[in-house]
C-alpha cells in the first residue's frame, strides 16, 4: 500500500463513525440518493454485484432492495464494520481496488461512487474490474467531474487539513478530477463497450441552505441542458461477450 492510499485509509477510519452523517441524513441523503440512482440505471438488478469503495453500505443496501447479493469493498476497516453492521447478510471485505481479492469472472455488474478519484492508477482498477467481472457484465462509475466549480476545491480540502477540520472528505489526497473524454478514453482502453458518460448532480450537499433547495429544483434542467455545470461523471460501459 502506497503513502496516498494508507492517507486515505487512516482519514477514513477516522471518520467512519461519522460518514452517515454526511450521506445519510438531509441534504447528504437528497445527494446521494440522486447519484445512487444513476448509478442504479446502468446495472442490471437482481445480480451478483461487486461495489468498489463501498464506504459504510449505503449503495449496497440500496442495491439489494432489487434482489439480487452484493459484495463490497474499502480500503478502510472503519468503513467496513460499520457496512456489515447495515447488511449483515452480505459480504464485506478490506482492500484496494487496484489489485482485487477476486476470481475471474465472479460478477455481473460492479459499481464505484465517490472513490474514483482518489485512485493514482485508474486503469489498473478498470483492468482488475473488467477481470472480475463476467462476458457481458456490465460497470458504472460515479466521479467528481473537472469543471469550473470544482477546480477550487482541492485548495479547500487542503486548508481543512491544515485546520484539522474532522469532517468526511476534508483532507487532500490529490484526487483526479475528469473529464467526460476522459473517462471514455479509460474505458476504451481496457476494452468495454457500449461506453456512456454522462454529468449529473448540480445540488451538491456543500451547499447551504436555501441555495441547496433552489439548487435541487433547477438541477434536471442544468443536467439536461448545462450539464457543465453539474459536479459528478456518471461513466458506464459493458465487458464484451465471450467472443466478440
Amino acid at each position: 500500500m502506497n503513502a496516498s492510499q494508507k492517507k486515505v485509509r487512516l482519514h477514513y477510519d477516522e471518520v467512519a463513525e461519522i460518514y452517515d452523517h454526511r450521506y445519510d441524513r438531509k441534504r447528504g441523503r437528497s445527494y446521494y440518493t440522486h447519484i445512487s440512482r444513476n448509478v442504479l440505471g446502468r446495472l442490471p438488478k437482481g445480480v451478483r454485484l461487486l461495489d468498489l469503495g463501498c464506504g459504510t453500505g449505503l449503495f449496497v443496501n440500496m442495491y439489494l432492495a432489487f434482489g439480487g447479493d452484493a459484495v463490497g469493498l474499502d480500503i478502510s476497516k472503519g468503513m467496513i464494520h460499520q457496512a456489515q453492521s447495515r447488511c449483515r447478510s452480505s459480504h464485506f471485505a478490506v482492500g484496494t481496488a487496484e489489485v482485487l481479492p477476486f476470481k475471474n469472472d465472479s460478477f455481473d455488474a460492479l459499481s464505484s461512487l465517490l472513490a474514483f478519484s482518489y485512485l493514482k492508477n485508474p486503469n489498473a482498477m478498470l483492468c482488475e474490474a473488467s477481470r472480475v467481472l463476467r462476458p457481458g457484465g456490465a460497470i458504472a462509475v460515479v466521479t467528481l467531474g473537472k469543471n469550473l466549480l470544482t477546480s477550487g476545491l482541492p485548495a479547500i480540502y487542503a486548508m481543512g487539513e491544515a485546520m484539522k477540520i474532522r469532517h468526511v472528505g476534508m483532507a487532500y489526497f490529490g484526487e483526479k478530477y475528469y473529464s467526460e473524454q476522459e473517462m471514455k478514453d479509460l474505458f476504451s482502453e481496457v476494452g468495454f463497450t457500449d461506453i456512456e458518460v454522462r454529468r449529473c448532480s448540480f445540488a451538491h450537499l456543500n451547499l447551504i441552505d436555501p441555495l441547496f433547495g433552489i439548487a435541487r429544483k433547477i438541477e434536471p434542467f442544468v443536467e439536461r441542458k448545462l450539464p457543465y455545470l453539474a459536479y459528478n461523471l456518471v461513466a458506464s460501459g459493458r465487458k464484451p461477450e465471450s467472443g466478440n
